[in-house]
Order: structure tokens, then sequence, then C-alpha cells
């Protein structure tokens, strides 16, 4: 008798927007990298959404996240893997990531 393959829940969708005029690819592909590093299992992907207009907006599952006009300017990494990680990955350690300054 075969098992039945239950269909997997969806993993979260992250997608970064960013202003092409501003030239804010590259800050945006290194955050969706260290948001793929450190979420390989609890994220199915991170997008890259060419903008305009100064926008730079991080959103999961089209809730924004981040938004530099709202929020005041670009995340700080640390900060931003904190607000993934409580949406998608609540009882998950950042390691280094949550430890204050010395």
């Amino acid at each position: 008798m075969n098992t039945p393959i239950l269909p997997q829940p969806a993993l979260p969708r992250i997608a970064i927007e960013y202003c092409t005029g501003c030239r804010w690819l590259l800050r945006a592909a290194w955050m969706a990298q260290e948001l793929l590093t450190t979420f390989e299992k609890e994220v199915g992907e991170v997008a890259l959404r060419p903008g305009s207009g100064g926008v730079f907006r991080i959103s999961i599952d089209e809730q924004t996240l981040w938004d530099r006009k709202r929020d005041g300017g670009f995340p700080d990494i640390k900060q931003l893997k904190q607000l993934v990680r409580d949406r998608v990955a609540p009882d998950k350690t950042l390691g280094h990531s949550e430890r204050a300054a010395d």
C-alpha cells in the first residue's frame, strides 16, 4: 500500500524592490544573499524586483516588512534578519546577529 504524499505548505516569499535609477541593485542582491543564507530552510525564495522613484521595499508574501521612505533609510542587516526571523521562524536563533555589541 502506498502512503499518500501530503502537499507541503508553501514557504514564504520575500521580495526586495529596489530603485534602478538609484543603482541599489547591489545592495538588494547582498541583502537577498544574506537572507537566503540565514533562512535557507525557512524561505521559499527571495526575489529582486526592479522599481523606480527611490523605492527600496522589502516584503514577505506581499506584506511590507521594511520601506525606505516609511522607515527612514535602509535596514541594518542584523535588524533585517531579526524582522524576517520574527515573521518566518520565531524560534530560530540568529547566533552572533543577536548578541549585543560590546
